[in-house]
């Protein structure tokens, strides 16, 4: 995902802190720069919006059931391989 244009935080570093600043648990200053990316890369804003919607949707559907420690590792696990797709990819759009 990435928009194609240059950016002071690379779109995988959004990817990798999507949920962090959907909870409000970034520094002040991470905060700062994940808004500036999304206000200037459309597809990270679509994604952002999808993962705040997806993320809403199961704590409005599942409360504070615990989750299963393997299924918690799977959805890490597919975060990092996107991340590190992205990261291939945007390096290759570089050179």
């Amino acid at each position: 995902m990435s928009c194609g244009k240059p950016h002071a935080t690379p779109c995988s570093e959004v990817l990798a802190k999507v949920y962090t600043y959907i909870d409000g648990e970034l520094e002040e200053a991470n905060y700062a720069e994940i808004r500036e990316h999304l206000d200037e890369c459309g597809p990270c804003l679509e994604e952002y919006g999808l993962e705040e919607a997806v993320k809403k949707l199961v704590a409005k559907h599942c409360g504070c059931d615990p989750v299963p420690q393997d299924l918690r590792a799977k959805v890490l696990s597919r975060i990092e391989a996107a991340r590190i797709d992205l990261e291939a990819r945007e390096t290759q759009a570089a050179e």
